[in-house]
Order: structure tokens, then C-alpha cells, then sequence
């Protein structure tokens, strides 16, 4: 009998390309075809079949608090009761910007927008109008969203520029990235010294989640921010997963580096489609209507997008928050590793806050190359064998999972006994 799953999975192929509205949905790194959830709540979700699952995605991110926080949901309700959009100003619009500013010390003015990828590009398109320069340097395995600019892989050297890596993206734009490895302060400083002057901004996630999680080796973020205060580059810290969900402060505040403009979404949003870009006043100064950089957003501080991250960001500054979440999430990690070591297994895992990532490996990964070193065979084998045990992990190798703070010791022993099961027979 086929499932409701593979039922809606045929007929959305037909009308949506690939059946899925974002590519990581489709199951095309892990194989077999996605889930299709009804419902959440708490650390659990629901798909069309009625089977539940433990939940370490949580929508990629935002959901710190679960599925369905009680709050978190009277407030959109709420609000929405007033109206769903204005296309003009509100005053939570003024707290949620007060709150982002006070809780962020790097962030002196910030202006709301509705996606992580368009605070990224209007991020970049900044840095260029505040320096008058072009060229932008990322690095090959972190993702900054789909802007044209940002959709570019590496070339064959420090100082060649990227190439386009999606149909669409002209060479011409492209060009105007250089793609370095992550972890490595020596590539930056050999690219700032032939070419520092032409650079306009570094945009680096300070951990990487976008190649699985990748920690940043000490110094790293301290050069960065060293020679872009020395070649007067703007220095941007994409936080939009990071950003309150490994830290308070974010890891900003976790490693002590101020950059100059940063990007924050998925937390701040509390599930609803929101995120923000933010830094130095007189960088920010230069967006319109003030200056000549030019951004809008019909949707731009939707006031029901706003409620519920307003809400989530004044729960998660209970005492001893991000304390009990980081400790949820090491007893995740330390768990998975003891069982597949026991077993004979080569793999790893780490965590930061309430971030994780698991690698088929006998060391933890610093780099796109090394993360591409993995199993990923291996990966593929017990994301399967763990979704039919009812443990919903990342459908990719190359991603960050994620702990909520409903994510108990149930949850967590439960997740361990089905990894044990399966590593005892691997």
C-alpha cells in the first residue's frame, strides 16, 4: 500500500520542481524520498502517516524553544487578531530592533527584512557602497544564501576568483568573489596583502553549519578582524544560524570578536519568516532612505513575524538557558560517540550551545576538504536506520543539527538506545 508520504511526494513532483520548495528537503544526498510532516510540538513532529519522530532539525534552526511553545504561539495569534501586515511602520518593530541592539553589542543600528539570504546580500551590497569597492572574499563550504554574488565555488588559488556554482549566476558577478578554505588565517593574509585594498568585506560564518559544523581554530576570526581594521574591509558575521542559538550574545559574544555588520534569522524570527542585518551606526547609515544604498521589503517587519521572534528572544534570556541547553546537547553528542566507538565505528561529534554535527570520522573536521573526507556512505546508512526508529536528523551529511530546549533526558536516552541498536549491528 503506498504512504501518504510517497502519495504527496509523486503529486508534488508534478507541480513544484523536484517536489520540494528548498533543495535539501528533496532526500537527494541521503536517497529515498522526504518526509511530509502535519504537525509539532514540543521536540516531536508528525508526518501525514501519523508516525513521530524525535525532531534535531527543528526547521533548520529556529525552533530553540520546540515545536508549538505555547507562548510563542498565543502571540502570533494575538497579533494576527489586529491585522497580518501594514507595509508601515509598528512599535514591536522599535522593541524587537531595541532588544537585537541591547542583547548585541556589535549591532548599533539594524534594519528587519524577511530571509537569512536577504540579509545577506543587502549585508554585502552595504559593505560595497560604505568602502566603494567590489570585491568580496567567503569561504568555500559556508552558505550566505542564494545571492548571485554568494553562489560561487572556489578557484584554483588564493587569488583566483570564484567561479559561478548555480546556472544564472554570471561569471562577470562571480568574479568579483574570492573563495578561501575555512580555518585558514595564513590564505587570508597572503589574499589582504597583494589585494587588500580592493577588498570591500569578509563574510564568514564565525561556526560553520552549512558543511556540517565547523568550529572556528583559534585566531581565525582574531585575522580576520585584524585585517579587515587594517585594509578598512567590513567584516561580516552571517548569524543567521548561529545567531542566539549558540549563545546569548551569539558566537560573537562566544569568541569575543566584534565584527562590523552581522546578519542574524531563524531564532529571531521564533519559526516565522524573519531576519535582520545590523552593525555600526555609520555603516548603516548608508541605507536608504538616509543613503545611497538602496534595500526594501513590502514584508520587511511583518508585525505577526515579529511577535513571535519578540517572544522567543525575551524567553530565551531566562537564567541558566543556554547553560541547560548546551548541556542537553554535549549529552547528545557525548552519547552518539561513546556507542559508535564502543562499537569499532570511526565517528565523532561536537556541539556548540544548542548546535551539533556528526561526522563518520576518526577526528573532528576543520575544513570544507576534510568534511568531504567523511563517510558519507556511512552517514546516508544511519540516517535511514534512525528515521525508522522515529529520529529525525539532517537529511544531509553536510549539515548542523539542532537541540531545543524541550529536548529532555527522555528524548535524549531514547535517541541513544535506537543509536546502539544500530551500531551493535553495523
Amino acid at each position: 500500500m503506498t504512504s501518504r508520504n510517497q502519495q504527496l511526494f509523486e503529486l508534488s513532483q508534478k507541480i513544484i520542481p523536484g517536489g520540494v520548495n528548498s533543495p535539501v528537503r528533496a532526500f537527494k544526498s541521503v536517497g529515498g524520498n522526504p518526509v511530509f510532516f502535519q504537525r509539532g510540538q514540543g521536540a516531536h513532529v508528525w508526518d501525514v502517516d501519523g508516525k513521530s519522530y524525535i525532531d534535531y532539525v527543528g526547521s533548520w534552526g529556529p525552533l530553540i524553544l520546540g515545536h508549538a511553545h505555547p507562548d510563542v504561539v498565543k502571540s502570533v495569534q494575538k497579533t494576527s487578531e489586529n491585522g497580518l501586515t501594514f507595509g508601515a511602520p509598528t512599535e514591536a518593530e522599535l522593541e524587537i530592533a531595541e532588544l537585537i541592539c541591547k542583547l548585541v553589542p556589535s549591532i548599533e543600528q539594524v534594519r528587519l527584512v524577511s530571509s537569512g539570504t536577504e540579509a545577506g546580500m543587502s549585508a554585502i551590497r552595504l559593505a560595497r557602497g560604505f568602502t566603494g569597492r567590489n570585491k568580496i572574499i567567503k569561504f568555500e563550504g559556508c552558505y550566505h544564501g542564494h545571492d548571485d554574488s554568494l553562489l560561487v565555488k572556489a578557484g584554483s588559488g588564493a587569488l583566483t576568483f570564484g567561479n559561478p556554482s548555480s546556472a544564472g549566476v554570471p561569471q562577470e558577478i562571480a568574479g568579483h568573489t574570492i573563495v578561501l578554505d575555512f580555518n585558514d588565517a595564513a590564505g587570508v593574509e597572503e589574499t589582504f596583502k597583494q589585494i587588500g585594498k580592493e577588498i570591500a568585506a569578509v563574510i564568514v560564518e564565525p561556526v560553520a553549519g552549512n558543511m556540517n559544523l565547523i568550529t572556528p581554530k583559534p585566531g581565525f576570526l582574531e585575522t580576520l578582524r585584524s585585517l579587515c581594521t587594517q585594509h578598512g574591509s567590513v567584516l561580516i558575521f552571517d548569524e543567521v544560524m548561529t545567531g542566539f542559538r549558540v549563545g546569548l550574545e551569539c558566537a560573537q559574544g562566544v569568541y569575543q570578536i566584534q565584527p562590523d555588520l552581522t546578519t542574524l534569522g531563524k531564532v529571531i524570527g521564533g519559526g516565522m519568516p524573519m531576519a535582520a542585518f545590523g552593525g555600526r551606526r555609520d555603516i548603516m547609515q548608508c541605507l536608504a532612505p538616509v543613503g545611497a544604498v538602496y534595500q526594501a521589503g513590502t514584508l520587511s517587519g511583518n508585525p505577526v513575524a515579529v511577535a513571535a521572534g519578540l517572544t522567543t528572544l525575551k524567553l530565551i534570556q531566562e537564567p541558566g538557558f543556554y547553560e541547560n541547553l548546551s548541556d542537553t546537547t554535549r549529552q547528545l553528542t557525548d552519547g552518539l560517540t561513546t556507542c559508535a566507538q564502543k562499537h569499532g565505528i570511526d565517528f565523532c561529534a561536537q556541539s556548540i550551545g544548542g548546535m551539533f554535527g556528526l561526522y563518520f570520522s576518526k577526528n573532528i573536521p576543520a575544513s570544507f576538504a576534510e568534511v568531504m573526507a567523511c563517510d558519507k556512505n556511512g552517514f546516508n546508512r544511519f540516517f535511514h536506520a534512525m528515521l525508522d526508529k522515529g529520529i529525525y536528523f539532517a537529511p544531509s551529511a553536510f549539515e548542523a543539527g539542532f537541540v531545543s530546549t524541550t529536548h529532555g533526558s527522555k528524548e535524549i536516552n531514547e535517541t541513544l538506545s535506537a543509536a546502539e541498536n544500530i551500531f551493535a549491528a553495523w
